[in-house]
């Protein structure tokens, strides 16, 4: 940037400062360039069918296990950690759920559908968690690498889901569970929401930058903070607007939508996330200043364990069986969305924001390659290519910075 664009930066232009957030945070605007750009392509390709409120239903929905898992992630790795666990923790959460759907609630609670999709959901979320607390005291307290400890929970996964299976599928399409995943929010209702999630953005907004104010730290236009927001609360009420056209907001994005509001809240406003991004910035500064590290690990593990849990019932009532194969993969498309997101593999770096569109990114490529009839080992080439690229894309802001 020359010289004089600096001065008008110092001067507190607005257009001058506007170049220079553009220029900080240049790697989030590509990111949403090359999102934008694959829903072009593919609505072209696809005779304009991609962008269809069925298609962008169904789009959002195979989304959102692995949006939950990568909202996870995301701390998981700004701590400079790593799970390699949660696709098939999730998947084994999967089968437990249809295990008690299918084998015990039916036996025990036959006319009890509500009661029975109640304590499924809990004993799954218990179980994710469970595992979580058994990772992360290893990882922190046990001083085991955390890439070490989780591919041996991917084996253990892998084993336990063959156990509980038995090798056979277990349907999970019972009443009720089954519209965890697979239902829908009225229209009606569908507007309000779409309201609240506008509101608690700018909220969120004026949130943080009265945090940002009160511990000192240098405060950009309010100006670019109210055209990122309005353009975010503008996405809500595009995509709102769609889904209303098919059947209405799925039930598991809303649940993603209010995940992703308690996950941008905990990184932003409060001392666990600022504790986190502390540790992934120097662990050796965060401990000086007095921060556990091993008990932070501890709790983001048990958080990626909650996570892993939700990400495991919404998978079960989505596809309505607990399989052999389930969760396969999904630990490996969190991981891809988190850095597509501009979550940096060197810690310290990273948003839920950002992990929510490289979800968005991954689904959006599976999706139009689908239904473009694209061979799966062509499918997987890209979506390697697409992954090493954003890689080497943060490899070169870093250096650049």
């Amino acid at each position: 940037m020359d010289n004089s664009n600096q001065s008008a930066v110092q001067k507190g232009g607005f257009l001058p400062e506007l170049f220079e957030v553009v220029r900080l945070n240049i790697q989030t605007y590509t990111i949403l360039l090359a999102l934008i750009g694959i829903w072009v392509i593919f609505f072209f390709t696809t005779g304009g069918t991609y962008l269809a409120s069925q298609n962008v239903s169904n789009l959002f929905r195979q989304m959102s296990v692995t949006a939950f898992l990568a909202a996870g992630m995301v701390l998981v790795i700004v701590t400079g950690n790593i799970d390699l666990s949660v696709g098939k923790l999730a998947g084994f959460v999967s089968v437990v759920a249809a295990y008690l759907q299918a084998r015990i609630w039916f036996e025990y609670l036959p006319d009890q559908p509500v009661l029975s999709a109640v304590l499924t959901v809990v004993i799954s979320l218990l179980v994710g968690s469970a595992f979580g607390a058994l990772q992360g005291y290893i990882i922190a307290y046990l001083k085991v690498p955390s890439f070490i400890v989780t591919l041996g929970g991917l084996w253990l996964f892998n084993g336990l889901i063959l156990l509980v299976t038995e090798g056979k599928t277990i349907p999970a399409n019972q009443p009720w569970f089954s519209d965890i995943a697979q239902g829908y929010v009225p229209v009606t209702w569908g507007w309000i929401l779409g309201i609240v999630a506008i509101a608690f953005l700018f909220w969120n907004m004026f949130s943080s930058r009265q945090n940002k104010r009160k511990h000192g730290f240098q405060l950009r236009s309010v100006y670019i903070d109210l055209m990122a927001t309005g353009f975010a609360a503008l996405v809500i009420l595009i995509y709102v607007y769609n889904v209303n056209n098919y059947k209405g907001i799925q039930n598991p994005v809303l649940l993603l939508a209010i995940t992703a509001m308690i996950m941008i809240y905990l990184s932003n406003n409060t001392r666990f996330g600022r504790y986190a991004y502390a540790i992934g910035g120097n662990k050796e500064a965060a401990r000086l200043s007095g921060i556990s590290i091993p008990s932070m690990i501890f709790k983001i593990f048990v958080l990626m364990g909650f996570l892993s849990g939700v990400g495991g019932v919404v998978l079960a009532s989505y596809v309505g069986y607990g399989t052999i194969a389930a969760g396969q993969g999904y630990e490996l498309d969190a991981i891809a969305s988190c850095i597509l997101g501009g979550t940096s593999t060197l810690g310290g770096i990273g948003t839920i924001q950002g992990a929510m569109i490289g979800a968005l990114i991954i689904a959006s490529l599976s999706t139009g390659l689908q239904m473009m009839n694209v061979a799966p080992a062509w499918q997987y080439v890209l979506k390697a290519i697409v992954l090493v690229l954003a890689v080497l894309a943060d490899v070169y802001f870093k250096k650049k910075g």
